[in-house]
């Protein structure tokens, strides 16, 4: 079970390792782009691509969809960046139903445990198994492994290590519970007294606005965490013009003390672009503009005439 290429990966491992594979079931086709055509999920495409039977639930508690699934009879579940599932469905399996969690549980429950992490600038993460509950990523957990965060990864960066390193553990995770060899650990029996637990929400639009009061690393790790998406952007503004949405992708921090205003720009040469904030500059590498592709700062500068007459706020 699952939707977006993070759970290709996974799905991928578990045919190549010769599994068989009863269903897999994915989110309904969505309209997409302009012209709103029906696109498939990144998991469907693979799955027809192996010729792997899909099933499409609107609505995970609809009888004719529980009739379905109970007549393939499972052995056993796997979920990855799916949704909540019912009782009625994780509990269909005779073994159960267990799901790869991009966090070290019981870190970071939530549907964003990837973004949230460098957006902390957190130094390490990792990925969980464990067996679904009644409540959102707090079953018993069965497997970890855990990876470090390099300075200049970006949430994309990230993704496609855990992808990699999660895929490897679904499929040990299946091999253990199928051999009876698998020891299961109570979330709770993790936590201390003095443990900070971390959520992972849902990111939104409104979620992603840069505040350039914040200091330079915070703002650093807060664009880096976003990127590639869903992106943080900020406005692009100069006195008596309308104001334009400018998401960034890229930047550096350069540590620096200064009289600027933060928000404001200076442009050290043809090459660079920095942003003021309270103790430093951030240097702008790549952004887009609206109805326009996602550039590099020399290109943007070339085509962007006096830059240095704006702000950004």
């Amino acid at each position: 079970m699952g939707t977006p290429e993070f759970a290709v990966g996974p799905l991928k491992t578990i045919f190549e390792a010769g599994l068989n594979i009863s269903a897999v079931i994915t989110a309904a086709d969505k309209p997409a782009g302009r012209g709103k055509t029906l696109q498939s999920s990144a998991v469907k495409k693979y799955a027809l691509e192996k010729r792997i039977p899909v099933l499409q639930p609107t609505n995970l508690k609809d009888p004719e969809f529980i009739k379905e699934l109970s007549a393939i009879k499972p052995d056993l579940q796997v979920v990855v960046a799916f949704r909540m599932l019912p009782e009625i469905v994780w509990k269909l399996p005779r073994l159960g139903t267990f799901n790869l969690h991009a966090s070290l549980l019981p870190q970071y429950r939530g549907a964003a445990p990837i973004n949230h992490a460098i957006i902390n600038g957190d130094k390490k993460s990792g990925v969980t198994t464990f067996f679904i509950d009644d409540k959102i990523d707090t079953g018993k957990i069965l497997f970890q492994e855990e990876i470090e965060i390099e300075d200049d990864y970006n949430a994309g960066d990230l993704h496609d290590k855990l992808m990699e390193l999660g895929s490897g553990l679904v499929l040990k995770t299946i091999k253990s519970i199928f051999s009876g060899k698998v020891e299961e650990i109570p979330q709770d029996s993790l936590v201390t007294s003095s443990s900070l637990l971390l959520p992972a929400p849902k990111i939104f639009k409104d979620d992603c606005k840069i505040n350039w009061d914040w200091e330079g690393r915070r703002i650093y790790n807060f664009i880096r965490g976003l990127s590639p998406q869903p992106a943080a952007f900020c406005m692009l503004s100069k006195p008596k013009e309308q104001s334009l949405v400018v998401k960034i992708f890229e930047t550096e921090f350069i540590p620096a003390v200064h009289s600027h205003k933060t928000g404001s720009l200076i442009c050290p040469d043809k090459k660079s672009l920095h942003a003021a904030v309270k103790d430093g500059y951030i240097s702008i590498k790549s952004l887009q503009l609206p109805g326009k592709n996602k550039v590099d700062i020399v290109s943007f500068l070339n085509g962007f005439k006096n830059i240095t007459d704006y702000s950004l706020s």
